[in-house]
């Protein structure tokens, strides 16, 4: 049985678990990192902390199992991590500048977009000012609760009156790809390692 509902403070570790076990294109990432914390650094705990609001859980009589993860507007949340959260990770984690891109960990990958965050499109934002993230363990998968999920989010972010939301999805995740047009989401920008960034109107 499966319960889906806001996440709260006690769930940080689950989130940070799931994050690194879907990190390597939806498969288990735990093999790649050295640092466990570091990729629920980036995607997992900004979203806890500054728009708890958006955040839902997927649950079973085993415990958390997926999530997602949104803001209503990326432009005000970037402000915010800018100033509150990646201060701190700057600190702790050094910027891995003389290291050629092709020779970095992906310790070291991550490290560097602590450094140099990759900067939100305009042109995106103009009309999908909402983002997202969504991971699930596999035994939440294929049973109909990432749509779910989704929806849960959809619905609070039209109430709070945002007219559409994007994700990233990499080019190797091509069933999340599949997944994302599946739920209406269309190709709003595409880069030449197959990469996608999808939109859905609100």
């Amino acid at each position: 049985m499966f319960e889906i509902r806001l996440a709260s403070p006690a769930d940080r570790a689950a989130l940070y678990r799931i994050c690194l076990e879907t990190a390597d294109s939806g498969a288990d990432g735990t093999h790649l990192y050295q640092d466990p914390l570091l990729v629920g650094h980036l995607y997992a705990g900004p979203y806890l902390e500054f728009a708890p609001e958006y955040v839902f859980v997927l649950e079973d009589d085993a415990g958390v199992c997926g999530y997602v993860l949104g803001v209503l507007d990326t432009s005000t949340f970037e402000t915010r991590l800018e100033h509150d959260w990646r201060p701190a990770l700057r600190a702790q984690y050094l910027d891995p500048v003389n290291v050629r891109p092709q020779e970095r960990t992906p310790d070291e990958g991550l490290m560097h977009l602590i450094h140099h965050p990759p900067v939100p499109d305009p042109g995106v934002l103009s009309e999908y000012p909402s983002h997202l993230h969504i991971d699930l363990l596999p035994r939440g998968q294929g049973k109909g609760q990432g749509r779910q999920l989704l929806e849960r989010l959809f619905s609070a972010l039209r109430e709070a009156g945002s007219p559409g939301v994007h994700l990233g999805v990499g080019g190797r995740n091509t069933r999340a790809q599949s997944f994302y047009r599946h739920l209406g989401f269309s190709e709003l920008r595409g880069f030449s390692d197959g990469g996608l960034i999808l939109g859905l109107k609100l």
